[in-house]
């Protein structure tokens, strides 16, 4: 039947009620939620031959990269900071990029070479938090490393933490140390940077990635920030950077932070690298005529308390080191105690003090005195002119200054005060008890050596450890390991007098300060020979063979053209091959090695990389000089 057209328009208006019920009884569809916008980066690339770093942004949080040769060195690892009044670790947006290049050439009077060419790529990623808090990070790109630093152009209050962090594959082999405020522990090797014990370990932290070597360190670390340790959980390839005691860092208006670097490359790159000394400030010094490095007499282990109270004592050294044609003389603990007392200070040591007689009994025979202090003579301004400017009118050449033991923002201050005042009356420094260079070798050219290390005078060292400093604290400046102490029963290598003359050359110092006695020199008339020629500095500094741990063979050109050549091995007695990496056309070496009735001085004529074949005892090493070859030519003595 058909319908209808009032009874049509009853249907239509039934369908539509129900229809309208229908959809209205329907959940309404949920949107689909909105897609993580695309991980940001951006390269930063050096010079021919650099690691590459990329800057990531993802999700807000910050990462960097490192890659060499198209392989992993870092994984992508955290970046940022946090203040009382920002978090500049997550929730960041990129607001911009500058680029520029830095080439610099400057000299300096330590370390591994005088003339230095820094060459590197800086990029300047600008970010703003959601609360329009801006965080600048810079990085840099050279040959030999990787750096990156924070600077907060506003005042946001104390630094709380950073969320830096250093992910490495999970491959990577590590040697590493833990952190001890005095820097002295020694380095371990892990087959696994995962596999290392939970803990706190030092910014000289050495690993074997599949894009090379990476060295993770610090650089211009001053008194605005506090030293910074690598901390590391269990079963992770990740390590942290904490501040020290993880107190905040005290901030008023703008901060720079320290310099993060990973120096990275082959082993010798890593090993040959200046890149700490090129990341921080030039040189604060403008004349440095004064500052002369060289090795020294230091009297401590070669003559122990008695010899620093004794005047008569510390002019039999001074004979010695004129003798030797050593430029100073060390005087250590005691020369400004009362007689017979070893803490006590002698109220008028300024008038009582010998040392002037010693000054100029020493210059009469063109040997230099430096003297030993505790640092809390010179924390107060006041009592700090006093022992200076007396120190500097008497004639000191320089000052070993002991037991900070600490890299507290309040101690690196004082730092900060120490070096300023003794550059002004120019005395060099010897820091003891210390943080370790960090570039400040550059900034302040008189600082000829920091201890930082566990060097001859203590019981705990390994063969091991002799061959893992070049390649871990020594890379980053000049370190007092006090070589030489053929007289100490307690050195790892005893058994190889070969391979303690070879530290005195593995182990870069702008004072060496060798720590034998006159008598063991003389009972081995090879080693004082050998040491009576080591120049006062170095042109340049060569890797020619080594395994980090396991052995390390260095050398090092002196001013007149001739290679001094140390190297220390860990383990069996065996015969060690060396390639003579000196440069083209033939070389007369002399090695010193050890023999059934003392040490043995052997020549050789090689070529310029041939590999020259040298035995060493168990845990031992060797000594070795090389000259122009030339018809006739039987040694290299100057």
């Amino acid at each position: 039947m058909a319908v209808q057209p009032r009874a049509r328009t009853i249907v239509l208006t039934l369908c539509s009620a129900l229809l309208a019920t229908a959809t209205t009884a329907l959940p309404a569809r949920a949107e689909a939620p909105e897609a993580p916008a695309a991980p940001a980066s951006w390269e930063v690339r050096g010079p021919n031959g650099s690691p590459t770093a990329v800057v990531t942004l993802d999700d807000g949080r910050p990462t960097l990269t490192v890659r060499r040769a198209g392989r992993t060195v870092l994984e992508p690892s955290p970046l940022g900071l946090v203040t009382e009044q920002a978090d500049f670790s997550e929730d960041l947006t990129f607001t911009g990029r500058t680029d520029r290049t830095i080439n610099e050439r400057y000299t300096i009077p330590t370390g591994k070479s005088h003339k230095r060419v820094a060459r590197m790529t800086e990029s300047r990623f600008r970010f703003r938090t959601a609360d329009g808090a801006r965080l600048d990070l810079l990085t840099r790109v050279a040959p030999d490393g990787v750096a990156y630093r924070y600077v907060l152009p506003g005042d946001h209050g104390d630094v709380v933490r950073e969320a830096s962090a250093f992910t490495f594959p999970a491959t990577a082999e590590a040697v590493i140390n833990r952190y001890r405020a005095d820097n002295e522990l020694p380095f371990i090797r892990y087959e696994s940077a995962a596999a290392a014990p939970e803990g706190t370990y030092s910014m000289q932290a050495l690993f074997k990635t599949d894009g090379g070597y990476a060295l993770i360190a610090e650089s211009d670390l001053t008194g605005s920030y506090a030293g910074a340790q690598l901390t590391h959980a269990a079963n992770s390839p990740t390590y942290g950077v904490s501040l020290w005691n993880n107190d905040p860092i005290q901030v008023s208006g703008s901060l720079t932070t320290p310099w993060r670097t990973v120096i990275t490359g082959d082993l010798a790159t890593v090993t040959e690298s200046t890149f700490t000394d090129d990341l921080a400030p030039k040189s604060r010094i403008r004349d440095t005529s004064w500052v002369k490095p060289g090795p020294a007499l230091w009297t401590w282990l070669a003559g122990g308390k008695e010899a620093g109270q004794s005047l008569e004592a510390q002019k039999k050294y001074v004979d010695y080191a004129a003798e030797r044609d050593w430029p100073y003389e060390v005087v250590d603990a005691g020369w400004y105690y009362k007689p017979g007392e070893w803490d006590v200070i002698d109220p008028d040591w300024q008038t009582n003090s010998w040392m002037p007689e010693l000054v100029r009994y020493a210059a009469a025979k063109g040997v230099g005195i430096h003297v030993w202090l505790h640092y809390t003579l010179l924390t107060d301004p006041a009592e700090r002119e006093k022992w200076l400017s007396t120190l500097e009118r008497w004639g000191v050449k320089g000052v070993k200054i002991d037991f900070m033991d600490s890299e507290s923002q309040e101690r690196m201050r004082w730092y900060d005060e120490a070096l300023e005042d003794t550059a002004k009356h120019r005395l060099m420094v010897n820091f003891h008890g210390s943080t370790i260079p960090k570039g400040m070798q550059r900034t302040w050219p008189h600082v000829m050596t920091l201890e930082g290390v566990g060097g001859e005078e203590k019981r705990n060292n390994t063969a091991a450890q002799l061959a893992a400093l070049p390649f871990t604290r020594n890379v980053i400046g000049s370190m007092d390991f006090t070589p030489g102490a053929f007289h100490r029963p307690f050195r790892p290598n005893v058994q190889s007098d070969a391979g303690e003359l070879g530290l005195s050359v593995l182990y870069e110092s702008g004072i060496q300060n060798l720590a034998g006695t006159p008598e063991s020199y003389d009972a081995r008339p090879e080693a004082r020979r050998y040491l009576e020629q080591l120049p006062t500095g170095w042109e340049e500094t060569r890797l020619l063979t080594g395994d980090p741990g396991r052995s390390a063979v260095l050398a090092r050109k002196a001013p007149d053209g001739r290679w001094f050549i140390g190297g220390t091995f860990a383990g069996a007695a065996r015969s060690v091959d060396v390639p003579m990496r000196l440069g083209a056309g033939k070389w007369l070496v002399e090695t010193v090695t050890d023999g059934p009735s003392g040490l043995v001085r052997e020549p050789h004529v090689v070529h310029g990389g041939d590999t020259l074949t040298v035995p060493v005892v168990a845990d031992g090493g060797f000594a070795a000089l090389a000259c122009r070859w030339s018809p006739g030519r039987t040694t290299c003595d100057r």
